[in-house]
């Protein structure tokens, strides 16, 4: 009885991660982007970031929100329209994966270019990418220490 469950339990943790999680719902089973996640619920971005894609999301840490200044970050998420451009900028159309990752300029879903580097580690503008390659149904999530800001 006691292999029966085992393998019942066993069959039941297979299916569950072999359900399919998009961009969001991997961010937040990750633990770490509450503060993303709020962001993005607030600009009314989640439905987009469950959408087809694919996306590359160079998402920030709880921790690198904790850098902007609280009155700051409260008025960002108080402005729809100022939160949303920032939160566009994070995200590149298309799925880039590590190895495919070079230096340069590159367009973001918010219109403006973000700048790239590869030397001495991969950096998105001033932000230090600090995790690769989180598969997602939709695309793939890059973690960065920092919040980047549009030009």
């Amino acid at each position: 009885m006691k292999k029966q469950l085992f393998v019942v339990g066993a069959l039941t943790l297979a299916a569950l991660s072999a359900q399919a999680k998009d961009i969001v719902d991997t961010a937040v089973a990750a633990g770490n982007f509450k503060t993303l996640a709020t962001a993005l619920q607030a600009a009314g971005l989640i439905d987009t970031l469950k959408g087809k894609g694919p996306f590359t999301v160079f998402a920030p840490t709880d921790a690198a929100f904790a850098k902007v200044p609280k009155a700051d970050l409260d008025a960002l998420l108080a402005d729809k329209a100022k939160l949303t451009a920032v939160l566009t900028y994070h995200v590149v159309p298309g799925k880039v994966m590590a190895k495919d990752v070079k230096a340069g300029k590159v367009k973001t879903v918010q219109g403006s270019e973000l700048t790239v580097s590869t030397s001495g580690g991969v950096m998105v503008d001033q932000a230090k990418v600090t995790a690769t390659d989180i598969a997602a149904d939709n695309g793939v999530i890059h973690v960065i220490d920092s919040v980047i800001m549009p030009k």
